[in-house]
């Protein structure tokens, strides 16, 4: 592992509208390719990273149900998505020389391999990047507490959370100019704050488990390595 490296493994969650650059819908092939060199050059740096990616972009099963389809139905259709960018990230990925490989939580063997934890904790080993899709296989559970519960499973030190802001603020600084950003917070400010980083559950296990979870920028070229190695900026959430 590189020295100046902070962490030994981290996840990396990604929206999956963050994939879609400025197009409205589905994936524009230029933030695929972005996101895969940021994802190689942290690899590079002899850190082990493994990805969870919302579907959101494609079908938010939220919003299926909003409309009248049946809510299991709805989640069901948006897990399906996750998949669609888990894969679109593997070839990007490989077109970069890293090698990958997407694990589902819905069994569907002839696209992908299926989630075992210790394959996926081999894969690590072996220096590839593990993408997992379809979240937690269930309803009514997002891909945020997916990554949570795949980053504790994979013994991860930290979940990285890529958004479309540098950290966390008191308010969304693209509508409210004076919103304060915070460099530290623990999980119980978050909470209490109603600061909307991630849901609740995804919270409560990380800070149950006692990884920490960064959000930063991946819009800012060099911010996933930059804050692998402590530098940039970002905001750390933790037990203390």
């Amino acid at each position: 592992m590189a020295s100046n490296a902070q962490y030994r493994r981290v996840l990396l969650k990604i929206s999956g509208e963050g994939l879609m650059g400025s197009k409205e819908y589905g994936l524009d092939p230029v933030t695929l390719d972005r996101v895969a060199g940021e994802v190689r050059s942290v690899r590079d740096l002899g850190v082990e990273v493994c990805v969870v990616i919302g579907g959101g972009n494609i079908f938010r099963g939220v919003s299926g149900a909003s409309t009248g389809m049946e809510r299991a139905a709805a989640d069901n259709v948006g897990m399906l998505a996750t998949v669609i960018n888990a894969l679109s990230l593997q070839n990007a990925l490989e077109k970069h020389g890293v090698e990958t490989r997407v694990q589902s939580a819905i069994v569907m063997p002839t696209v992908c391999e299926s989630f075992i934890r210790r394959r996926a904790i081999r894969h690590l080993e072996k220096g590839r990047v593990v993408i997992f899709a379809a979240g937690t296989g269930n309803p009514f559970f997002t891909t945020d507490t997916a990554a949570a519960l795949r980053g504790v499973e994979m013994g991860c030190d930290a979940l990285l959370k890529a958004t479309q802001v540098d950290g966390v603020y008191s308010a969304d600084p693209k509508k409210v100019k004076d919103a304060v950003r915070y460099d530290r917070l623990t999980f119980n400010e978050v909470l209490s704050r109603d600061l909307a980083v991630m849901d609740t559950s995804a919270i409560a296990l990380c800070r149950e488990n006692r990884m920490p979870i960064v959000v930063f920028d991946l819009h800012r070229p060099g911010a996933f390595a930059q804050v692998v190695t402590g530098c940039g900026l970002f905001t750390t959430i933790a037990n203390d």
